[in-house]
Order: structure tokens, then C-alpha cells, then sequence
């Protein structure tokens, strides 16, 4: 089971991967994080911890991280992986950005419906707000160049 959505925001993909980076500060644009922090840097093999609006908070790790592109985080419990895969290519008017999220592990088949359903429901949300959060800060450093 994946989950998909995609929206354009009018900037490079450098000013989105600029904004994924900044671990601590997920809160300022995907609504359904409350906190999300990392041990070291924003790179493959990092360790950090995630907390939803709604739910528990949850370890998480960089599985993937591909400067200026992609990321992958991985939350887990025992027995219930969920991916969280973030990918951005540049397009005429600024950037593509992708998020997918799909689970893996023994209990997925109990887990999974329920937390899909939430990502389905929440995900077009953090989708628009990420491209107006990333819009607004483009828009003020071009005002402060």
C-alpha cells in the first residue's frame, strides 16, 4: 500500500531541501508534526525521534538522503515500519515535490489501514502547506538580498 501526493511550489529544489533539513523546524510547515528532532546530521544512518499532532511519538531514522533530491525516514515500532520518502526535481516554473509513505513489517496488516487513513487525510494538507511555507521564505530572502 502507497500513499502519493505531489504539489509545485514556485522555488528551487534547493530552497525545499534547505526547509527538509531543518529537522527541528518540520513543525513550521507539515501541520501534523508536533516535534521532530535528529541526533546529528541530516544524513543516512541519523537518528532522531517524531511526534504527531495525534498519537505517539515515535523513533525514526534516515534511511535515505540524497543532497538536493531525496530523503527516506523510517518511524518504527517493533514490527510495524512506516516510510516516509521525500524526492524534489526541478520543473520550468520552480519544483516538483513528491511524498510517499507505505508500510512494511509483521503488523503492517493491523496497523497499516488505520494510519493510511490518517496519511490520506492529512497529507494533501502538509503538501499545501510545505509549498506555502517555502514560497513565503523564498519571497523574503529575495526582500532581504
Amino acid at each position: 500500500m502507497h500513499i502519493e501526493e505531489r504539489v509545485q511550489i514556485a522555488v528551487p529544489p534547493v530552497v525545499i531541501d534547505q526547509i527538509w533539513s531543518e529537522v527541528d523546524q518540520w513543525h513550521l510547515w507539515d501541520p501534523d508534526t508536533k516535534k521532530a528532532q535528529l541526533g546529528g546530521s541530516f544524513a543516512v544512518g541519523a537518528k532522531g525521534r517524531i511526534v504527531p499532532r495525534k498519537g505517539m511519538g515515535v523513533p525514526m531514522v534516515v534511511t535515505e538522503r540524497t543532497e538536493g533530491r531525496s530523503f527516506t525516514v523510517e518511524g518504527y515500532i517493533p514490527l510495524f515500519r512506516m516510510h516516509f520518502e521525500h524526492t524534489v526535481i526541478p520543473i520550468a516554473t520552480g519544483s516538483e515535490v513528491t511524498h510517499r509513505v507505505w508500510f512494511s513489517g509483521l503488523l503492517a496488516f493491523l496497523f497499516g489501514p488505520n494510519v493510511a487513513k490518517q496519511v490520506r487525510q492529512g497529507l494533501p494538507r502538509t503538501m499545501q502547506s510545505l509549498k506555502i511555507y517555502a514560497e513565503q521564505r523564498h519571497e523574503c530572502l529575495k526582500c532581504d538580498a
